[in-house]
């Protein structure tokens, strides 16, 4: 294989991770961006992607933690060159996989902050309702706590899959899998309160049946819900690294706590295997305590 052959080879990996695994478009760039960590250091080393070893990768490992990667993102860039060998590998364009014997870095599970109700409803106590956007923050916030969405879902949420009446959305998850999720009452509300400023918002052509508009009229970013939470949480005075994904986070933890079923916690976040459920959720240990107290029945009966 030539250096002029590779960009031909990595347009076909990219293809098979849209067309083949079914990832979004963003799944598909970060595993594009591990793979050009790869290439980089082939070049310096002056190899191609076919004639590397597993020693060229245990090479490229070190070099990343020399970088000061930490092992999280180290695992993440592994996972991402595993997946290109796997490609070549069923394409025959290798004999041998070099990445079976490369091990990831070793890394503690590390659960992601959540907020508290009263955490949340300060947040949400802090929008001001008088300014354009107010309201559509508001619906934003309250949509994905209600729901559990992930950013790109929420980005993506549809008029046509709306059905407010019947207490349930239809989202559009990872892989283009659909789920319906049940959606609260207090979003349903703030929703329907919103939608009188958004009838007002000049839709450009593409985004008409799009829930949640920016002022231009086209879908918000990702970057703009970042953003838009960052400074809502600096308001309310909220120390904790808080992202879209706090919500998420903080979604499965209150209905955990709540009590309800981890199954039904699963087929709600639209995870495909329930281990990935249980690490994502969790319950504080008073919590736990409390709980077996509760109902344990030797406690019980020494109550």
């Amino acid at each position: 294989m030539t250096n002029e052959a590779i960009p031909s080879l990595v347009q076909s990996y990219r293809t098979h991770l849209l067309l083949e695994k079914s990832l979004s478009r963003n799944s598909v760039e970060a595993y594009l961006d591990d793979l050009n960590k790869l290439l980089d250091y082939l070049l310096t080393v002056n190899k191609h992607p076919q004639e590397v070893v597993l020693e060229d990768l245990q090479e490229l490992v070190i070099s990343l933690h020399e970088m000061g990667i930490n092992p999280r993102s180290q695992a993440r860039v592994i996972s991402g060159i595993k997946s290109f060998y796997r490609f070549l590998e069923l394409e025959n364009w290798i004999a041998k996989d070099p990445t079976e014997l490369l091990e990831s870095p070793k890394i503690g599970l590390k659960l992601p902050e959540f907020l508290t109700l009263h955490e949340i409803n300060t947040m949400l106590s802090v929008i001001d309702l008088s300014q354009p956007e107010g309201q559509r923050n508001k619906a934003i916030l309250e949509t994905l706590y209600s729901c559990g969405l992930r950013v790109s879902e929420l980005t993506g949420l549809c008029f046509s899959n709306l059905y407010l009446e019947e207490g349930f959305i239809k989202v559009e998850g990872k892989g283009g899998k659909q789920r319906l999720v049940p959606i609260s009452g207090t979003a349903v509300k703030e929703i329907n309160l919103y939608l009188p400023d958004r009838n007002h918002i000049p839709v450009k052509k593409g985004f008409e049946d799009i829930l949640f508009l920016s002022r231009r009229g086209t879908a918000l970013s990702r970057i703009m819900i970042f953003h838009l939470i960052k400074v809502y949480a600096e308001a309310a005075g909220i120390k904790k690294n808080v992202s879209p994904h706090t919500f998420r986070h903080s979604f499965a933890t209150h209905l955990l706590e709540g009590g309800a079923n981890l199954r039904a916690i699963q087929a709600m976040l639209g995870h495909e295997k329930i281990t990935t459920t249980e690490i994502y959720t969790h319950l504080d240990r008073d919590f736990l305590r409390s709980e077996i107290l509760e109902h344990h029945p030797r406690n019980r009966n020494h109550s």
